[in-house]
């Protein structure tokens, strides 16, 4: 896991023109940001999913390992005609609620608003984020877990282009932040998604 500090990945998106939650007044202010990694293996975590708020002038984080880029199954047989879905890097207010990924349990699912996809359709064992191939719509793009019993070492099936956590242990008490988040600031959660090369 990429050693990193709360202020390295809030300066890193502040520099990017991106938005940081910094209001205190109220706890779990939730900051959660993606760190996809510059040189992924296809069909493993390879990224990090970073949680952070600020509470009384201090602030807290978390990290999770994570796939931020589908498994192989998806990338070869793509359920989508125009090819397989990564999600592109950026910021996405407001895009996140707390529902049930596929009827089965609680994450954070893309029901607000649009996110930005490349669509990958050469069917080959390598990610193409391409120019050019991009769309902007209602995907489906969730945070969810992988397994829930126990860390898979490669991702399949599990992700067709979503955010997924290997840990299924991690994932419960993340999932119990957001809940307490969605309490305290209401049911709408933002996702930024940045490279390993961003950080500074």
């Amino acid at each position: 896991m990429i050693d990193i500090s709360v202020k390295q990945v809030i300066n890193s998106v502040k520099s990017l023109g991106h938005s940081v939650f910094e209001n205190d007044t109220k706890p779990y202010n939730l900051n959660i940001v993606g760190i996809r990694a510059s040189s992924p293996i296809v069909n493993k975590f390879n990224d990090l999913m970073c949680v952070f708020w600020q509470y009384e002038g201090q602030w807290n984080m978390y990290k999770m390992q994570c796939t931020t880029l589908p498994g192989l199954k998806w990338l070869e047989s793509p359920m989508n005609i125009k090819g397989c879905a990564i999600l592109k890097e950026g910021q996405y207010k407001g895009a996140y609620k707390v529902d049930l990924h596929r009827g089965a349990y609680k994450a954070l699912c893309q029901r607000l608003n649009d996110v930005i996809v490349y669509r990958d359709n050469d069917k080959d064992r390598e990610y193409d984020l391409i120019q050019g191939t991009e769309q902007t719509g209602m995907y489906g793009i969730n945070l969810h877990r992988a397994h829930d019993d126990y860390e898979l070492e490669v991702v399949n099936g599990y992700s067709a282009g979503c955010q997924v956590v290997q840990d299924p242990d991690e994932y419960e008490v993340h999932m119990g932040v957001v809940i307490k988040s969605s309490e305290v600031w209401g049911n709408k959660f933002t996702y930024t998604l940045i490279n390993e090369n961003d950080l500074i």
